[in-house]
């Protein structure tokens, strides 16, 4: 597991988007591309969904109980902590979902561009 809280994953994918904005969807989708971690936890990911997702869910229980644990885990990041803002889309614009953003008074949360967990003492 990458050594980065769901927080710190959120923002990379945030920073390094063009606009500083991305759709729920479109953050998992940076997450899973850089993490091969969270990629193995992203069925539709896979050339044939069905046939591995029944491969997968048969034979490792933690896909078949958990099989979106860590997708939920990020959208209840994104609604829970005050450093993200949640910016409708624009009338014309189609699309599944609202665009998250920083707050700009939560920019500097990270030292030194160092998204790693850091221990509570």
């Amino acid at each position: 597991k990458p050594p980065y809280s769901y927080i710190a994953l959120i923002t990379m994918a945030i920073l390094q988007s063009p606009k500083k904005r991305l759709t729920l969807s479109e953050i998992c989708e940076f997450i899973s591309g850089r993490f091969p971690y969270y990629r193995e936890k992203f069925p539709a990911w896979q050339n044939s969904i069905r046939h591995n997702l029944s491969f997968i869910t048969e034979r490792f229980p933690f896909y078949r109980e958990n099989p979106k644990k860590w997708q939920n885990s990020i959208r209840h990041n994104l609604t829970l902590n005050d450093c993200f803002v949640k910016i409708p889309r624009e009338p014309g614009n189609p699309g599944k979902g609202n665009y998250w953003t920083l707050d700009p008074e939560s920019a500097d949360m990270f030292d030194n561009g160092s998204f790693l967990r850091r221990r509570k003492r």
